[in-house]
């Protein structure tokens, strides 16, 4: 089997809710998603997606993904798309970095590869758990009584899991309306329920260490991403016993080994985007199911295709170290793809059908921007 045709397509994907709001004053209104459609010499046909969360949130931005399978598409044509290692592998050697560019040409091809062997892409990634997943939703920064409404508005839905931003500007109330944010969407939470307060990086580590001072005693959560750099990040974790989840320093294998020696975290957030594909994201998975770490599968943004590969890959995932993963169909409602996913009491299942178990809507995706051939 042979690559013979890599189509590029562009789709603007905006954001349900109107504006999203994360630390440090950033907003978005709405998301560039790069969906990939590799074609082989068979007829079997794979889809990928990859949508950065838009350039300031992590090294990786819309054009530069589209400029990215440019320069490795010639590359790709006339090799095996079942080899995903060795894709991987031809990628690392046309390009160095830029995983976000490589993600959606990678679950592409596991796409390929589950459609060739008539399995799933979760049976592929180690063997699927067979146990249902919960779900959780993602709270952006606000008003904290408009937070505790919008958390109660998902529960009443069905998830098990809430992300809350974070991250307030000395301007708009610094640690103060952080530690208000969280104790107002923790304020209704019940027994079965996991929340994790997300700060996308955007804390000093004096601003975290205030706004955990300034929380009542008793409240369970885990904060994520903290702070941006690895010596922040360092400095707060000596000096806090509230459990540290790693999502924006932990991108690649070397980050998360470095995490693991250093016993930096309690856990990391798997986003297949951010790490490449699920090829990376399948090797980050085994280093922390061997260190005993705790993931949620999500993903920086996308569509039904992204949120088919998330699922894929949280499916492989024993429950004991698995928190949650991100339904992110409610957040744009742009229908990519048409993927059979129902939620039953706030969890999911991977579709049982060969590889993502998705159909193309072509009307929405419309035609490619470029072709290789």
């Amino acid at each position: 089997m042979k690559i013979i045709e890599i189509e590029v397509y562009q789709v603007d994907l905006p954001y349900a809710g109107g504006v999203y709001k994360l630390s440090g004053g950033r907003t978005y209104t709405s998301f560039d998603s790069t969906i990939v459609c590799i074609r082989t010499d068979t007829g079997f046909e794979g889809w990928g997606e990859s949508t950065p969360f838009g350039p300031n949130y992590i090294a990786a931005h819309a054009l530069g993904v589209r400029a990215g399978i440019a320069e490795m598409a010639d590359m790709l044509l006339g090799r095996d798309p079942r080899q995903v290692d060795r894709i991987n592998d031809l990628m690392d050697s046309t390009l160095m970095g830029h995983l976000h560019a490589k993600a959606a040409i990678d679950v592409a091809c596991w796409d390929i590869l589950g459609k060739a062997v008539g399995m799933p892409v979760c049976e592929l990634l180690g063997g699927s758990t067979g146990l249902s997943m919960p779900i959780i939703d993602s709270t952006y920064a606000g008003d904290p009584e408009d937070m505790r409404r919008r958390v109660a508005q998902t529960r009443k839905q069905g998830y098990l899991g809430h992300s809350v931003k974070v991250g307030a500007t000395p301007e708009e109330g610094g640690p103060a309306l952080d530690a208000a944010r969280i104790e107002a969407s923790l304020a209704d939470a019940r027994p079965e329920e996991y929340f994790i307060v997300d700060c996308n990086g955007g804390l000093t580590v004096e601003h975290a260490l205030r706004m955990l001072k300034l929380l009542p005693s008793g409240l369970d959560f885990v904060l994520e991403a903290p702070c941006a750099t690895w010596a922040e990040h360092m400095s707060l974790r000596q000096r806090t016993n509230v459990p540290l989840i790693m999502d924006e320093l932990a991108t690649d294998e070397a980050s998360v080994m470095q995490l693991i020696s250093e016993k930096a975290a309690d856990g990391i957030g798997l986003k297949v985007s951010k790490h490449g594909g699920l090829t990376r994201a399948r090797r980050l998975r085994d280093m922390c199911m061997t260190s005993g770490l705790t993931m949620s599968v999500q993903e920086t943004a996308g569509s039904q295709v992204a949120f088919a590969a998330l699922i894929h890959l949280g499916q492989s995932i024993p429950h004991r170290n698995l928190r949650c993963v991100l339904d992110t169909r409610d957040m744009y409602p742009p229908i990519t793809a048409h993927v059979d996913i129902p939620v039953v009491d706030g969890r999911i299942r991977a579709p049982q059908t060969p590889g993502l178990g998705i159909t193309i809507n072509r009307d929405v995706v419309g035609e490619p921007v470029t072709v290789y051939r």
